[in-house]
C-alpha cells in the first residue's frame, strides 16, 4: 500500500495549524479541542515551519512547568522534519516512523504539504491490508 492510499482513506477534516509566533497555550488548545496529538507549525497556512506535538508541550512541562505555555511555538516546536511523499510504500514509511520515534508524518507533493499521516492511520492501513490478503488466502484453499 503507498500513502496516498491512506490519505484518501482518512477522514478529510483538514490539518490543523498554528503560527510560529503563537503562543503555546493556543497550541495546546487546538489540542485539547481537536482530540489530536499534533498539529503543524505554519507562518502562512501553506509552508511547513514544524510540528508541535503533545510530547514536545509535555517535556518541556515536566522541565520548567506552566510557564512554557506562553512560550512561542518556535520555541518547543521540531523544526527539523522527516517527510514523505503519497508514493512511498506504506511499510518504509513505518519504518522511519519506528526508528525516529515519531508519531505523525507530513505528506509533502512537489515540495507541499497535502497531508498529515499519524502511526495510527499506518497500523490500520496495515491490518486492512492483512485481513484481505487473509480472505484471499482462505479463498484460495477453500476453492472459491
Amino acid at each position: 500500500m503507498i500513502v496516498s492510499q491512506i490519505l484518501k482513506s482518512k477522514e478529510n477534516a483538514g490539518v490543523v495549524s498554528v503560527r510560529p509566533g503563537d503562543p503555546v497555550s493556543v497550541a495546546v488548545a487546538l489540542l485539547s479541542e481537536k482530540r489530536i496529538g499534533t498539529v503543524v507549525v505554519s507562518s502562512d497556512g501553506v509552508a511547513l515551519d514544524g510540528i508541535l506535538s503533545e510530547r514536545d508541550v509535555v517535556r518541556e512541562l515536566g522541565k520548567r512547568g506552566a510557564s512554557c505555555l506562553s512560550d512561542k511555538v518556535s520555541d518547543l516546536m521540531t523544526a527539523k522534519l522527516i517527510t514523505c511523499t503519497p508514493d512511498e510504500q506504506t511499510d518504509a514509511v513505518l519504518e522511519k516512523m519506528t526508528a525516529g520515534r515519531f508519531r505523525h508524518m507530513p505528506v509533502l507533493e512537489d515540495g507541499k504539504m497535502i497531508g498529515l499521516i499519524s502511526i495510527g492511520d499506518m497500523v490500520k492501513a496495515r491490518l486492512s491490508e492483512l485481513a484481505m490478503e487473509k480472505d484471499a488466502l482462505e479463498g484460495m484453499i477453500m476453492g472459491h
